[in-house]
């Protein structure tokens, strides 16, 4: 698949004015580069139950040579026993975050130095690294099917893919799904996922249920979307004799996510809830209190802005220190 840097920035750094979220949701909002994710709720990450004993396989078994070919292979429930520390963006656009802003080396050094400083601020929690690639990116255009969305080529996520492997970091693939449905773009990514160090992302940014263009409103899952999800990856787990996966849930506003409730867990697979905005600290601290501490589902997340941290003035990025001081804490870390 061809395609362009300027498709991939189509909706780069798009305003709020024309939305409707309160003052402090356009202060914390993401900001994002793209055209830039069930049962009773769980407060603490402690009570959560364990995961169904997986008898793993040792191997994948996706049917495409490169992919089986990889060796990396984890075994056993990632959380809450570390915490991830993940690197978000896309390799065809430095502007989307911190994965394609440097060439691979550079950025893979970057990662490390970064986690040297979180493993600091917290000896006692082993970080596994990942690589958080935004595999189906929202445009602003409908494209030929009408989805308003970009898959990425087999190409770029076996890129993306195999860093990962060479550098034992698991990997994320997002879904911005547009207007397109999210079951059909989860299934694009079926074969990725039988990977055993594979896991999934959906933002419920640019998922459109209004009809809207991504970019001019902020979308919105349900739980039934967010049970979807679950219900798709606990699948690829039990065929495959998998490790629990793990689900990303992008959010920064209450709206983005509706009836958290009903939100169903599964031991196959481990939810985060992410605090995605971008803004000062004290912004920052405040969505997430109120749109992940206040609406708990099972594990929390936290995501930092080398560049959009820094955007209104006398704005910082915060420390781990600070970051690990909230409650509950994050076992999920990520930079764009």
């Amino acid at each position: 698949m061809r395609f362009s840097l300027a498709a991939l920035s189509l909706l780069a750094l798009y305003s709020l004015s024309n939305c409707t979220s309160s003052s402090k949701e356009e202060s914390s909002h993401t900001g994002k580069l793209t055209a830039e994710a069930s049962a009773k709720p769980v407060a603490d990450s402690s009570k959560t139950p364990s995961p169904e004993p997986v008898a793993t396989t040792g191997k994948a078994n996706t049917g495409d040579p490169t992919l089986d070919s990889l060796t990396y292979a984890p075994t056993g429930a990632i959380l809450p026993g570390k915490r991830i520390f993940a690197y978000y963006g896309n390799p065809h656009s430095k502007k989307m975050g911190i994965l394609g802003k440097y060439e691979k080396e550079e950025m893979l050094q970057r990662l490390d130095k970064e986690i040297a400083n979180w493993q600091k601020a917290d000896p006692a929690t082993p970080i596994q690294p990942a690589l958080h690639l935004v595999a189906i990116s929202a445009q602003g255009a409908p494209g030929k099917d009408g989805g308003y969305r970009l898959r990425m080529s087999d190409k770029t996520i076996k890129k993306v893919i195999k860093w990962g492997n060479e550098h034992k970091a698991i990997v994320f693939l997002d879904i911005q799904r547009g207007h397109a449905p999210l079951g059909g773009e989860m299934e694009y990514l079926t074969k990725y996922l039988k990977l055993p160090f594979v896991h999934l992302g959906i933002d419920p940014e640019f998922s459109m249920v209004t009809g809207h263009k991504p970019g001019t409103k902020i979308g919105s899952y349900d739980a039934a979307d967010v049970n979807q999800a679950v219900q798709f990856l606990s699948k690829i787990v039990k065929e495959n004799n998998l490790p629990p996966k793990v689900l990303v849930v992008h959010r920064f506003t209450q709206g983005m996510i509706k009836n958290y409730k009903n939100i169903k867990l599964d031991p196959n697979v481990q939810i985060v809830m992410d605090m995605d905005g971008w803004g000062p600290p004290v912004l920052k601290k405040d969505s997430y209190h109120d749109y992940i501490q206040k609406e708990p589902v099972q594990y929390t997340g936290f995501k930092l802005f080398y560049d959009n941290d820094f955007r209104k003035p006398g704005s910082r990025i915060m420390t781990p220190e600070e970051v690990l001081a909230l409650t509950p804490k994050p076992m999920y870390i990520q930079y764009q």
